[in-house]
């Protein structure tokens, strides 16, 4: 076993209830999994430079690592779970227990894709094309068994970062990671294949995932996190309707079930309430007024567990 593993001990975990030692991803998904997590009900505040965050849970301990490194350290027990993406996983080939997904990035709420990248001016047109060339790429290990599979022998290097503007002058090709694409066009770079797609997932250690307590905890944090995640796109609305239109109102306001309907000091008039996807709003709240619906309010939500 590597020596890190003992590194739960050096901590001192002397609570009797369960304490996770959670896996961060830090860099570019910091702040976004620091909003995640709080929605979810856990406050994680870091200072400018620490790697040790302070959570709002006794049975919480964690560190922020960077992401290429975190399934690495949950294979091997550093961490009981964390977060990182499904590429770096791959890359790794950690043996590590797949809790959930967890869509979500600093830009989008869109799979990022790791992509085959030539200049726009190159000649290259498939991964064939490039039999002999080299290219750069952070995901060494994939790019390797990608270019394997499809029986085309280039020269894959290693890129310590800033991998787009290494071409065509360092390299011929580039593997890169993007989710809008707005940084390849900035570059002038056109896709040539896709070799996969990615997202964030929570994942735990196959031990920790075996012991029931642990479980239970990491369950927990799961069913919190796709809480959050759900509730990002959803809002809640209430108003008060007159009895005389409540079928029509009923009928154009979409929910997760049946909206709540509950009786007003004024007979001739109902409270309603529901949750609905934030993009329809827009187009429902003009139409409420129409029917004659008063006292609208739209209000943000952290969670929404089905």
């Amino acid at each position: 076993m590597l020596e890190g593993a003992r590194w739960p001990v050096s901590l001192g975990r002397v609570s009797a209830n369960p304490l996770l030692m959670l896996g961060l991803p830090k860099g570019s998904l910091e702040e976004s999994t620091k909003n995640l997590f709080a929605k979810a009900g856990w406050k994680i505040t870091t200072s400018s430079r620490s790697y040790k965050p302070s959570i709002d849970d006794p049975e919480l301990d964690g560190r922020f690592v960077r992401a290429q490194e975190v399934s690495r350290y949950v294979e091997h027990g550093f961490f009981d779970c964390g977060l990182t993406g499904f590429d770096w996983i791959q890359e790794n080939g950690s043996d590590v227990v797949e809790v959930m997904d967890l869509v979500y990035s600093r830009a989008s709420v869109l799979k990022s894709r790791w992509v085959l990248c030539v200049p726009e001016s190159s000649s290259v047109k498939t991964i064939a094309d490039l039999a002999g060339k080299r290219v750069a790429t952070e995901l060494l290990n994939t790019t390797k068994r990608f270019f394997e599979a499809k029986g085309v022998k280039a020269e894959i290097e290693f890129s310590w970062g800033a991998t787009e503007v290494k071409v065509p002058d360092l390299v011929d090709a580039i593997v890169d990671i993007t989710e809008t694409g707005s940084s390849l066009r900035a570059n002038k770079l056109r896709i040539v294949d896709t070799l996969l797609e990615t997202n964030t997932k929570f994942i735990a250690n196959k031990a920790s995932w075996a012991n029931p307590a642990k479980r239970k905890k990491i369950e927990t944090i799961a069913l919190l996190l796709r809480g959050a995640l759900e509730a990002g796109s959803k809002v809640g609305l209430k108003l008060n309707a007159p009895k005389k239109a409540l079928d029509k109102i009923v009928n154009c306001v979409p929910s997760l079930r049946n909206p709540t309907i509950s009786p007003l000091s004024n007979p001739d008039w109902v409270a309603l309430e529901t949750i609905i996807d934030e993009s329809v709003v827009r187009e429902i709240i003009p139409l409420l007024k129409e029917l004659g619906a008063e006292g609208i309010v739209e209000y943000p939500l952290n969670k929404v567990v089905y």
